[in-house]
This record gives C-alpha cells, structure tokens and sequence, in this order.
C-alpha cells in the first residue's frame, strides 16, 4: 500500500534562534523544533539527560506504603515472592526487585505466569500455587491493577499484596496493601510514562532509602542502583513506552550500565547477541537484539529462564540459559514467518485488503505466543488495525487473539464496544489481547471492522510517513551523524530522524539478504554520492525495485556502520517509491 509523505513543516524563524539561545546546530535546532521542544529549559534537559533529571521515587503514588510493607517483611525475613508479567519489561522489573531485596538479606523468590497456559496477570491457579508455597507477600510487576479478584482471594489465603503496575486500570483499585501505579487518579508524580521495570526500579530505590536511614543510599546499594538502571532500560525500550522525561534518564545511563556490567547474564546475553564487541550499546540494540531474545522465552512459554538469565550468579548457567534462550528465538522467528505467511494469504484470499476498515484472522495451531508480533506486521504493513486468534488444535479451548492498532484507533475502547462477543480482554490504546468462542467470531468480526470503519476518519485510514527534512546523500557525513546522535536513545516518542531523497539511481540490482531472504540491501547514488541501504524485513521490494527504470525516491533512517574500528553512514530504508517531486506539506 502506497504511503503518504509528510515533510515536517519549518519554521524558519524558530530555528534560527534555537541555534542561537541553546547553541545547537541548525539540524539539531530542527529536530528539537518538530518536536516541539523549544524552552531552554526543555533543551538543556532532553540533550543533557543527567541522573539528576531522575524524579523522585517518594513521589509515585503509594509508594511508601509499598516500600515499608516490603521493606518491613525483609527484615522479619517473611517469605516474599516477586510475580512478575512474561514480557521482557515484566522479567527484567523482576530482576531488579529480586536482586535488590537479596542484598537486604530478604527471602525472595519468583513467579513468572506461563504465557500459554496461564495467561496475563494474577490468576486464581497463581494465587492457590503461591498459598501452597508458604508465600507471605506478593509483589507484583508490570501487571495486577486489574486484578481485584485475585487480590482478594489472595488476602482471603492470607497473603499480603503490593501491586505494581503501569497498565489501564478498572474503576476501582484492587485492596492491596499498596498500589503503586504512575497514573493513579490525582499523582503527582511528574511523568506517567515509566514501563513496569521503571515502576519497579522507582520501588527498589524506595526501599534501598529505608535502610539507609535516609535519602541518601549506602555505596554498596547505589552501586546496585545504576546496575538496575541497565536492567530498567531493557524493559523501558522493549515495552516501547516514550523515551521522553526520566526514560531518558534510564535508558541512557541504563545502556552505559549494561555495557559495564559485571553481571555473567548480562555478559553472556550480549555476548549471543554479538554485542559484546560493540564499544557502546544503543537503544537499537535493546530493541532488535536483547529485547527479543528475552520476549522469546516469554512467547514460548518458559520466562521464568529469562528471569534466571538476569539474576544467576553462576557463569556456567548464565552461558546455557543465554545460548538456549538464543535457540528459542531462532524457533520463534521460524513459527512467525510461518504464521505470517499464512495470515497473509488468508488476507488475499478471503479480504479486501485496499477496502476493509480492519483485519481479524484466524488460524488453528497458530502458536500463540507470536500472534502479536504477527499483528503488529499485518498492521504496520496494510495500515489497519489487526487482529490474529489462534484455535486449540483440539478445538477444545477458546481462542486466543492479539491485536495491534493501527491510525490511532485505541483497540482498549474496541474490544469494550465488542465486549459482548468475547469472553475476556485486556491491554493498551496500541495493543490489547482477547479470548472468544469459534462460535462467536463472525459476529465479533463484523463489529469490530464496524467500529474501526465508523471510528477512524479518513485521514487516519491513510498512511501517513512523517519527515523530518529532504536531504542530499552527500549530506550524511559522520560530523552530521554525530550531531544527530545527540538526539539519541531513540524510539517511542522520539523516533531516529526519517529524512527523504529524490532522484536517487540504483547503482545494479537490489538483492536479498539474511535467512529466508527476508531483507533487502541496495547501493544507491546521487550526485556522484554512492552509499548502502538495507532494508530489514522487506525483501519482497526486490522484485518490485526490480521492474523499475529511472531513479526513486527515498525515506530512510541514517545510521552509522562500525565494523572493525571503521566507521561509516549508512540508511536503512523506510520507503521508496518511483521518483516524483516531492512538495512540502504542512
């Protein structure tokens, strides 16, 4: 589907006195401008990021009860279990909150719920399996705000329960001994975009502050602070909340943090992710290297290994678990192309895909721990909110179905509008999960493309790409790299910088790379300026690039190649079409 354009409008005037007022380039005086940052104030912070721009933890909403509850039963050595979410944010927010209370001596252990088996959150099997198990106190991560009845079947066992979380919460809170949440109704807390590994190192720091007999925390446990900013990162890139604010903060520091650790499973993961070598780590890095491989081991129903990974203090089992966990996710690549390959023919098939407001697809033995990341494909690729349901093979048990949005449409409010239809749901605006019977999936389906098509205006079923500025290729120099480097860790919210190119040559053909041919390296030219473009997932341009005689047009990410001390520009392409003028729109 072809995509709309977008160059960000300019204002001249604007930039001219940021570069002056902030001492900036004029392409970073651009940058800051299209987003909107434009205070002296805003500037120092968002280029500086300094571990003082963190907020303070006293300020989250219930967090003192929560750290002198927890704080109280570590020191009675009361038996404490960390119940963390399967996702990567859920099991590095884990990690912290393990590792933390072991150096206060506490009796600490986990629970990571199966994916597959026993589905997000609190669940009353959970509850029952902890009351056998002796716990005393729960202490959730990345999940349980809308729990209220396992909360209180927990205190009916007598279990005491913190929750901390960052998701949707219902009308009412759970009764836990404390909640702790970023988004609680009147928080005064600065910033609500903290994923559940933010939240949870927020509540260690807390804690770490209660046996230091003040805010200012003993070296041996500060140390451990900036350790867990690495482990925060993770779990702040990989939930894809905004690195705007103390996100920042943490991922910055965090990706210093994890690039020094000391850690055998930090070691260990970033060497089978062939990082180790890098001289730094960018937050590129968590997204498409360290993120998956831990979201593997949640898809694939064993996150408890993760967790492992994270907090193991043997070498020995931090190298087995990071090379088995490496194994899961080459298995999970192959379950998603297979997937992706199926769902896309059913599209073809059975769907308009110009016309429908939406996708629901469905497949039997469609593994159920990929389905999301195969959503959010479909819905990235046509532009349309997505959702993929898998069927038992046994035809036994409900259908399990995730969704990714797509045009703003806040898929929460959809399944709310098609509640009657689904047997359960929950989740984000971008991306929320349901079960169904086979029997109600027409009627489901009908109303929820009913909903996108009534919900969505048409601008936003048009896809759109934001540019930051059209540029020449001679332009991308490793100074102009630096300067845009500035602007980094990139990702939600503050996305790397899209520019645009016209009239660009192929210098040869475009060819297929990686397994199974999945992405697609280019040499491109313009004006006597040759450079490499690859793009990752999108090999199936090769042919199409193929059939085209004359130049093109480009938008693409620039980035920096190192490889053996040698440092060069690259771009990764994020669209092309056969070349045309391209006007300025505002």
């Amino acid at each position: 589907m072809e995509r709309q354009w977008q160059i960000n409008p300019h204002d001249a005037e604007l930039i001219e006195q940021l570069e002056s007022t902030a001492r900036v380039s004029p392409i970073i005086a651009q940058l800051l401008a299209s987003r909107g940052i434009v205070k002296p104030e805003a500037i120092h912070k968002f280029l500086t990021s300094s571990m003082g721009d963190l907020h303070d933890p006293e300020l989250l909403p219930n967090i003192d009860a929560a750290a002198q509850v927890i704080f109280d039963f570590a020191k009675a050595k009361k038996k404490i279990f960390i119940f963390g979410d399967y996702d990567c944010d859920g099991m590095s927010g884990t990690a912290i909150l393990v590792k933390g209370l072991k150096l206060l001596q506490a009796e600490v252990s986990y629970f990571i719920p199966n994916r597959l088996e026993d589905g997000y959150g609190l669940s009353t099997n959970a509850i029952q399996d902890l009351a056998k198990r002796d716990c005393e106190l729960i202490v959730t991560v990345d999940c349980g705000v809308a729990n209220i009845e396992e909360v209180d079947l927990a205190n009916k066992l007598g279990m005491s329960v913190v929750i901390t979380d960052h998701h949707e919460m219902r009308d009412r809170l759970p009764n836990a001994a404390a909640v702790v949440h970023p988004s609680i109704t009147d928080s005064l807390y600065p910033f609500h975009g903290l994923c559940g590994a933010g939240v949870a190192f927020k509540l260690i720091w807390a804690i770490f502050r209660r046996e230091s007999g003040g805010k200012k925390v003993l070296p041996h446990l500060r140390e451990f602070l900036v350790e867990a900013l690495g482990l925060a990162s993770i779990g702040t890139v990989a939930d894809v909340v905004p690195l705007t604010d103390e996100n920042r903060v943490i991922v910055r520091h965090g990706l210093t943090s994890l690039k020094a650790s000391k850690q055998v499973g930090i070691q260990s993961l970033l060497k089978v992710s062939k990082l180790a070598e890098k001289p730094t780590l960018a937050s590129d890095d968590i997204g498409f290297s360290l993120g998956p491989r831990l979201n593997a081991a949640g898809r694939l129903g064993q996150a408890q290994l993760g967790v492992e990974l994270l907090t193991t203090q043997s070498f020995e089992r931090a190298e087995a678990l990071s090379e088995y966990i490496d194994s899961l996710n080459a298995s999970r690549v192959s379950l998603e192309r297979s997937v992706y390959l199926a769902a896309n023919k059913q599209i073809k098939d059975d769907f308009d895909a110009e016309n429908d407001a939406a996708f629901v697809l469905d497949g039997t033995g469609w593994h159920a721990g990929v389905i999301g990341i195969i959503a959010g494909r479909i819905a990235e690729k046509y532009h349309k909110p997505t959702i993929i349901i898998s069927w038992d093979k046994l035809g036994i048990k409900p259908g399990m179905g995730s969704g990714r949005t797509a045009g703003g449409l806040r898929l929460n409010e959809a399944f709310i509008a098609c509640t009657e239809h689904l047997l359960s749901h929950g989740g984000h605006a971008a991306a929320a999960g349901l079960k169904i019977e086979h029997s109600k999936l027409d009627m489901f389906r009908a109303d929820f493309v009913e909903y996108c098509s009534s919900e969505m205006t048409v601008d936003q079923k048009l896809p759109t790409i934001q540019i930051d500025a059209e540029v020449i290729l001679s332009q991308l120099t490793l100074p102009m790299m630096e300067q845009l480097n500035r602007m980094a860790p990139f990702g939600q919210a503050n996305p790397r910088p899209k520019f645009c190119a016209i009239n660009v040559e192929m210098v040869g053909d475009a060819q297929t790379m990686g397994g199974g041919d999945r992405h697609l390296t280019v040499t491109l030219k313009q004006s006597g300026k040759t450079i490499r473009a690859v793009a990752f997932g999108k090999g199936e341009w090769v042919k199409e690039m193929s059939a085209v005689d004359g130049p093109i047009d480009i938008v693409f990410n620039p980035v920096i190649n190192e490889f053996r001390g040698l440092k060069k520009v690259e771009i990764h392409l994020v669209d092309w079409r056969k070349s045309k003028q391209l006007a300025a729109t505002a």
